[in-house]
């Protein structure tokens, strides 16, 4: 996914090759439960992989990337067709895939706004693309299953990948190196989801506060 790694840590990298993994084997166990066959299993991996980075691309005028190294494209087919061979997925393993999709989650925003930058994109265009490239896989994983996105849903989860993102953009741009700018800002937002996960916190719908799902009952009428 990186057209231009000089400023980013090389376990950043790492994390971006891990999420990955992660985000194909999400794309195939959701492919899964809706039955499909194995190639679309695999390609619903793929897209959920790669989908981010390949629509941040377009946007940017970029060449996509895979398509002159296909390194991680093979890695999400990879994935996808591995995880066909999986009868069932427990609890716990899900619970484990929650928690990489957003370590996942985390690198993709920081590397797709450094990407964006790299390019030439003002502070905000960088910060909504690494937002995108967080977060579009799984939105098109999720059209392609007829599954509702989960960026449209109240969890935060979008929102942990543009804080991530926004983050890089400011402390790269004014304050920190980049090396250590994209370790705060992945740090700030897997701080964010985890929160987000760990103490069910959510956004209540149109004119109620962030909320969580541990809510007070109702006082006696």
């Amino acid at each position: 996914m990186v057209t231009d790694s000089s400023a980013l840590p090389i376990v950043l990298i790492a994390l971006m090759y891990f999420g990955d993994m992660v985000f194909a084997f999400s794309g195939a166990v959701v492919a899964g439960r809706h039955r499909m066959d194995l190639l679309g299993i695999v390609l619903i991996g793929i897209v959920t992989g790669i989908g981010g980075g390949t629509l941040r691309d377009v946007l940017l005028g970029n060449p996509v990337w895979w398509v002159h190294n296909p390194l991680e494209l093979v890695l999400c087919a990879a994935t996808a067709f591995a995880a066909y061979f999986i009868r069932g997925v427990p609890g716990g393993r899900e619970d484990a895939a929650a928690w990489a999709d957003a370590i996942g989650l985390s690198a993709f925003a920081v590397v797709g706004a450094h990407i964006a930058l790299a390019a030439g994109a003002s502070a905000v265009t960088a910060a909504f693309l690494g937002m995108v490239t967080a977060t579009g896989g799984g939105l098109i994983r999720d059209l392609l299953t007829q599954t509702r996105p989960m960026i449209l849903s109240s969890d935060l989860y979008a929102t942990a990948a543009l804080v991530g993102a926004a983050a890089y953009v400011l402390l790269a741009g004014h304050l920190l190196a980049p090396q250590v700018a994209a370790f705060a800002a992945f740090a700030l937002a897997f701080a964010v989801r985890a929160a987000a996960m760990k103490f069910h916190i959510r956004f209540g719908v149109m004119g109620e506060p962030i909320i969580t799902t541990r809510r007070r009952a109702d006082p006696p009428s």
